[in-house]
């Protein structure tokens, strides 16, 4: 499968995704950490690809999403941003709105 249509199905099929060094449990960078903290923060649960260990990934998600860095959070198939954006979000409660409304529509999807 083309790297750019496992990225595209990645995104599709997780409501609540996030690329990212390392995992949840082992963030391999303070980016990726901070990310993860916001987002556990907000009690719901997401997917994470780590791209470390994914390379072809790390090479071709900054294109795809037109945005050069990781972490990367993307909700309902839409890049929300990085760390900075993801944190300040966090900071003024719009991040939790939104990743609870995205788990809701998720669940509702699924009954």
């Amino acid at each position: 499968m083309d790297i750019i249509e496992t990225i595209k199905e990645q995104i599709e099929s997780n409501t609540i995704l996030l690329y990212m060094k390392g995992s949840p449990n082992q963030p391999q960078c303070g980016f990726s950490a901070r990310t993860v903290q916001a987002l556990m923060a907000c009690g719901e649960r997401f997917a994470y690809v780590d791209i470390l260990s994914n390379p072809d990934i790390r090479a071709n998600l900054p294109k795809y999403a037109n945005w050069p860095t990781f972490p990367q959070l993307w909700v309902n198939g839409e890049l929300v941003g990085g760390c900075d954006i993801v944190t300040e979000m966090f900071e003024n409660g719009e991040l939790q709105t939104l990743v609870k409304e995205a788990a809701a529509g998720q669940q509702a999807a699924q009954a």
